[in-house]
């Protein structure tokens, strides 16, 4: 049997674990691919074009968003970030899968446009992180002491809103412990590649 790869959406709320979950799983999964966003910000020491990012002028990013190039786009403190449709596809066709860890602006994104395309449909999983409990989240929030209150009980609105949301999801990973929720999390990932929407064509014939 021939597969196609598994686009797998990753979100969450601000302040969950996400980026520490995405870092074990990653390290459990080496052969997961990535899609190199692009970015209007200028490069940061030691970044290289097209390895970090693709770094493009404004004008070249909204050229290559009204052309329908991006399959997710966001503004992001007066720079744009999008993900490149073409990058990812391709990946895909090569039977390998990619992780995004994206916002939950993103997934909506790519959830639409996967809606007005077959392969994308097939592909795409959507799995949202979340706490144990909006109290715990707070906690952590508070933990990191780098917001203060004001701060704290925004990105605690805005993740009460996002969570309200999870239904919109096919999976919910639950982390409250790093270790449990990355063999979680790593077990999906292996129950994916096990999916009928991925295989090509029909292979019984």
């Amino acid at each position: 049997m021939i597969f196609s790869g598994d686009l797998i959406v990753l979100s969450g709320p601000s302040g969950v674990g996400k980026s520490t979950l995405v870092k074990a799983v990653r390290a459990s999964h080496p052969e997961l691919g990535f899609s190199v966003s692009c970015t209007t910000r200028a490069p940061r020491p030691g970044e290289v074009n097209d390895r970090e990012y693709h770094f493009l002028t404004e004008e070249e990013f909204a050229r290559r968003s009204a052309a329908g190039d991006f399959l997710e786009e966001a503004g992001i403190f007066r720079h744009r970030y999008g993900t490149l449709k073409s990058e990812v596809v391709a990946q895909l066709r090569q039977g390998k899968s990619i992780l995004l860890d994206i916002d939950l602006q993103g997934a909506k994104q790519i959830r639409a446009a996967a809606e007005k395309d077959e392969e994308l449909k097939n592909a795409s999983v959507f799995v949202m992180i979340v706490p144990p409990s909006l109290a715990v989240l707070e906690q952590r929030l508070r933990g990191r002491q780098s917001e203060n209150e004001e701060q704290i009980q925004l990105r605690l609105g805005a993740a009460k809103n996002e969570l309200a949301g999870f239904r919109t999801y096919d999976f919910l990973v639950v982390n409250d412990d790093l270790e449990t929720a990355a063999a979680d999390l790593n077990q999906l990932l292996d129950v994916f590649r096990m999916r009928t929407s991925i295989v090509k064509g029909n292979p019984f014939q």
